[in-house]
């Protein structure tokens, strides 16, 4: 076995991998392989079983069946510990520093540097961590600096370092550009180039397709916690990628439904706070989606907040339904109909460790649910099945967590609370980050629908073509002021990004 592995190229084989839950078969004999010196790309929908299969790699859950061969060894009884001395190293998408350590100390943390007095040696610390940084192509950082100065970016390249040092041969991205601006991903792509160029293997998750050919060799496709296919990148296309991924075809990934010439619902007049947000004035139709579109610092999320109340403007007038409006805080705008959904659902969206019926109900508890002070449970319950079924929420049963939930699913559970609230506006600020394609494609949905029962939604998004396919009319934030509006018609990817770069 050790011969014909070492012959085939594979550093990494799972073969037969079922993973069994209480009343669920998370992954139901799954075969994986990983080439030498590849990036390899692991895809699927939310649910279909990456995760559970990363943490089996890595030691975090055991396998109920099957076969796991590193460099044609069979290995058993790993745990996280166990996997980093054989040389796998994960990079999770929730990144894992210590904010007021510096680079170095985050580089090294449990495995400090020390003399031959057993004392912690800084300096070795920092010119390994220099010499780490330079062979990425970082020379420009100190390694001296705390984590907490760093942008998103560079703290994604620390948690890189960190796997580099240990000098793993395998490396697990887990999303590892979600979060990051078109100028970072180019900087990263051309690391992992270098890790490739350099022998490492690389298991690279994501839902962003169109970065399959630029960085990946070959492919994965689990589906339903099932192996569907795999093979070379340069032998299919991403429309086979995604009717694979799905089990059906999306012959219309951004649907798109007409809004009505509706009244304007929310004006906005001169909105103005501090440096952040400059004279922002605008207005939303009933039922209208106005797409809101920006670089990253351009000021988009601020407005949002500002909008809701979580943070306070210095002039400006917001006048809801013909109304002049104050909003002090989400309270304020909940009580006004007014729903927003955070770029950030794991952070500051989901109860991670509370239940589905409980993240569903949460902003609804005392004015919809509730009688003379008292909660309905029967009410609540009623409320929470019929959410799951409108959205098609897939959960074993309104008590579980949701932290067990997709990423998919857990999006659509923060959506049916706002719903909760029957809105009249709804702010969606990054509705589809790290989703994948196919509930993607049910996110767009449910806000066509929302659209047809005239509520009016601003819909913040980084992703270029779902502004272009879903928004009705699309404005441009450049520096914390709108530097451009786009008609549907009119709306093309140069133009944006002229508008976006604060060009006229």
């Amino acid at each position: 076995m050790e011969e014909k592995a070492s012959r085939e190229g594979y550093i990494l084989q799972a073969s037969g991998i079922s993973k069994f839950f209480p009343g669920v078969a998370a992954l139901k004999k799954v075969d994986f392989r990983l080439r030498r010196g590849t990036v390899h790309a692991l895809l699927g929908e939310n649910g279909a079983g990456k995760s559970t299969l990363i943490k089996i790699l890595s030691g975090v859950y055991p396998p109920s069946e099957g076969e796991i061969l590193f460099e044609g060894r069979p290995i058993e009884n790993l745990d996280p510990l166990k996997t980093r001395k054989i040389g796998i190293a994960v990079i999770h998408q929730e990144l894992n520093l210590v904010p007021e350590m510096s680079i170095a100390e985050n580089i090294f943390i449990g495995r400090e540097q020390t003399n031959r007095f057993g004392i912690i040696d800084y300096a070795e610390m920092n010119e390994k961590s220099r010499m780490l940084l330079a062979r990425l192509g970082l020379d420009d950082i100190d390694p001296r600096t705390k984590v907490s100065d760093l942008s998103i970016a560079y703290q994604q390249m620390v948690e890189i370092l960190k796997a580099v040092s240990l000098d793993a041969a395998v490396l697990i991205m887990d999303e590892p550009t979600d979060v990051l601006t078109e100028k970072e991903v180019k900087r990263l792509f051309a690391i992992i180039k270098n890790l490739r160029d350099d022998g490492k293997s690389i298991i690279y998750i994501t839902h962003k397709l169109d970065e399959l050919q630029e960085i990946c060799d070959e492919y994965t496709i689990l589906r339903d916690g099932q192996f569907v296919a795999s093979g070379l990148l340069e032998d299919v296309s991403k429309q086979d990628i995604i009717n694979l991924m799905v089990g059906r075809e999306l012959t219309d990934q951004y649907p798109y439904a007409p809004c009505s010439d509706g009244p304007a619902f929310l004006k906005v007049e001169h909105l103005s706070q501090g440096r952040i947000l400059n004279d922002i004035s605008f207005e939303v139709r009933k039922g209208e989606v106005l797409g809101l579109f920006g670089l990253v610092g351009s000021g988009r999320t601020e407005l949002a907040k500002a909008l809701i109340g979580a943070s306070k403007p210095d002039s400006g007038r917001i006048v809801l339904n013909g109304s002049d409006i104050s909003i002090r805080s989400p309270r304020d705008a909940i009580r006004n109909d007014i729903f927003y959904t955070t770029e950030n659902r794991k952070k500051d969206g989901a109860f991670l460790y509370l239940s589905v019926a409980f993240n569903t109900t949460i902003s609804a508890l005392g004015s919809v649910l509730s009688n003379a002070r008292l909660i309905s449970s029967r009410k609540e319950k009623d409320s929470v099945d019929q959410k799951i079924d409108e959205l098609g929420i897939k959960t074993p049963s309104q008590s579980a967590e949701i932290r067990n939930l997709s990423g998919g699913n857990q999006q659509k559970v923060i959506l049916a609370r706002g719903l909760m609230i029957n809105p009249k506006l709804m702010i969606l600020d990054e509705p589809t980050r790290g989703i994948d394609v196919g509930a993607k494609t049910e996110i767009y949905q449910i806000i066509n629908h929302l659209k047809k029962e005239g509520v009016s939604i601003i819909m913040i998004s980084s992703e270029m073509p779902e502004i272009l396919g879903i928004s009705d009319r699309i404005l441009v934030m450049y520096q914390g002021r709108i530097s451009g509006e786009v008609s549907r018609e009119n709306a093309s990817e140069s133009l944006i990004m002229r508008y976006a770069f604060g060009e006229k």
